[in-house]
Order: structure tokens, then sequence, then C-alpha cells
């Protein structure tokens, strides 16, 4: 068995939490799940983990109550071009190689298999707002240009994305436009590519993208311009993939507590009082994959908000998509959001 299997090998048992470890430990983004024979029981990916979370699946469960119990498989000496089509056919990333018991020989893996680079994704980096909440700091300095880490706060979003091979990024602008050209440039110097679209008007979170200077060729991610987070970017697009979706929407889990004992009832009827209760909710976090498909229901020069376009999305009939975060993420909206990355940028980035 080739050695970079074993860090990806798993028991029924072992937490979510350890086969997300297993996950991101090297470049298959998968992991195997065995018994003690090494026969395969079942894989887990990314996907299969939020997918989880969205169920209420907590990590610290068996990861036997997210993998998925009925993998495709191959057996050994499946031709390439086989291996291939059915990848194509499934949409899937990686298949196991077994033999005729059953036991795991080796991994094939779409990146290994192709020649050609994988399409290239573009980024969209919604930078135009006024920030109006953080006054008077955002009076001389645009909200993504605040100070955070030592650097600007876009400027981490872009080298970030650079990181993961994400370089082709437009920088849509509206409120002190200047100040991002003359920081970013053409982005080269922070290995990327910038290109500008100038809203002449507020055009809200989804507007701008009827000026992209044409139609992109696959799934794009969408961001806005005030938030720092550690999402892996690759994972996300995946996941869009996996779920066939035209649009999907990075959710962040909040809870909150009633601070009043809240009273069911039926009619005049008391039922019964739950002492300030929990409340948690799934909310927008503010991160998009869009699919070209997507773009056909924005109106050209309008205001637009992606919740809008969410729901005509989902009016139309179309898939939409759910992905919830678990990686380090904040909305620098007001003050004490500022001062909170602040203080745990060198933990998180540094």
């Amino acid at each position: 068995m080739p050695k970079e299997l074993h860090s990806i090998l798993v028991a029924p048992e072992t937490s979510i939490l350890d086969a997300v470890k297993a996950i991101e430990s090297g470049a298959l983004q998968i992991a195997l799940v065995v018994d003690g024979g090494r026969r395969l029981v079942g894989t887990v990916t990314d996907g299969d983990v939020r997918r989880g979370l969205l169920r209420g699946v907590g990590m610290e469960q068996p990861v036997s109550q997210v993998m998925n119990a009925k993998p495709h498989t191959v057996p050994d000496r499946t031709s390439r071009d086989d291996v291939l089509a059915l990848m194509r056919q499934l949409s899937i990333n990686q298949v196991p190689v077994v033999d005729a018991a059953g036991r795991v020989l080796r991994l094939e893996w779409l990146g290994r298999l192709i020649q050609t680079p994988s399409e290239e994704t573009w980024v969209v980096l919604m930078a135009g707002g006024l920030g109006a909440r953080l006054r008077p700091l955002t009076e001389a300095v645009p909200k993504p240009l605040l100070p955070v880490g030592g650097r600007p706060l876009l400027e981490t979003t872009v080298r970030n994305l650079a990181s993961q091979g994400y370089r082709r990024i437009f920088l849509s602008v509206n409120y002190m436009a200047q100040q991002f050209r003359d920081h970013f440039g053409d982005g080269s110097a922070f290995g990327a590519e910038i290109v500008y679209l100038d809203e002449t008007k507020p055009l809200g979170t989804a507007g701008s993208l009827s000026l992209l200077p044409e139609r992109p060729k696959g799934p794009m991610i969408v961001m806005n311009g005030d938030l720092l987070t550690s999402v892996n970017f690759g994972q996300l697009v995946s996941f869009h993939r996996e779920q066939a979706a035209i649009a999907s929407m990075c959710v962040r889990e909040y809870s909150f507590q009633v601070p009043y004992g809240v009273v069911r009832t039926e009619g005049t009827r008391l039922l019964g009082i739950t002492e300030k209760p929990h409340q948690t909710y799934f909310v927008n976090a503010g991160i998009y994959v869009v699919s070209p498909e997507a773009l056909d229901l924005i109106p050209a020069d309008a205001r637009f908000d992606m919740s809008q376009l969410f729901d005509r999305v989902i009016a139309a009939g179309f898939e939409a998509a759910a992905f919830p975060l678990r990686e380090y993420w904040v909305d620098i909206g007001r003050f004490d959001d500022l001062e909170r990355a602040r203080t745990q940028f060198d933990e998180e980035f540094g």
C-alpha cells in the first residue's frame, strides 16, 4: 500500500474531528474508513462532514455518522480511461481501488489522471460599501483597507486566495475607489491579477457581477471584502460542484439566549414554559460560489443583493446549496468585531 494512504485510513469509531485532520493532512481530500482487516466500509470527504454539520452532528461523534457507507470503488487493473469515465459520470474526484475481499489497495485521484490543468476559477471581492457603522474610521479609509494584523484587511484575503491558487481576482469598488488602486495596483505584488469593476452607483452585493467583462467558463467565488476567514476555498468550490448547485452560500452557526421564559400556548391555554432557551440558526456568512447560469438572473446596472439572487435561483427551480463554515470567520461590521479580529489575527494567521 502506498505510504500516503496510511495517514488517511481511519476506523469507524474515529471522531469526526480526527477524520477531518486526516483529510487535511494530505492532498487527496478524503479519508477512507476501514475495519480491522483494512476492508473499506466507507469514505468521508469535507463535503460529507459539512452535510453532517447541517444535520446537527457534532464533531466529537464517530465518523460513521457522516461517512458515505456505499462508496464507488473499482477493482485492481481497471484501466485509466474507465476510471476517468466513472469519475466524470459521477462527478467525483477520488475512487478507492480494492481487491476481491474489499481491502484497500490504493486511491485513484483525478488530479493524477489528467494532464490538463483544472479550470480557472475567478474571484469577485465586493469592496464598494461605505462602512457607515465604523465611522469615523471609514471617513478617511474604506473599511476593507482598515489595518488588521499590520496590513489592510483585504490584503490578507487577496494573499490567502493567491496562495490557494485563485489569482484571477475582480475587485468591485465604489467608495474611495482610488485607494484600492493605489494599494493593490494590478495585483502582481500580491501574487494575483486584479481587474477593477467600477460601480458608478451602489449596486449591492450581487449587482456588480453584471459588470464582469465576459462570462466565466465555470463557477466563481464571490466574497464580501470586509471578512476575515481561514476557509479552504478549494473545498468550497468542490462542495458546490458535488451538490450540482448553481449558487452556494457559506453559512455560519449563530446562537443566542432568550433572556426570558418562553411561553408555549394553544389559543388561551398555556401549555408550558421554557426558561431562557438557547436558539441556534444558520446565518449568511457573505461568501458564495456562483455558476455562470446564475448570472442570467441578475439585472444589469441595478442594485441587487445576494439574498435576492438566491431567492431567484430557488424560485426558478435551480439547486442552491448551504456550505457550513467550521473555520475561523469574522465579519468586520462593528468596532468590537474589528478589535476582535485585530486581537485574534496573529493566532489565526500569524
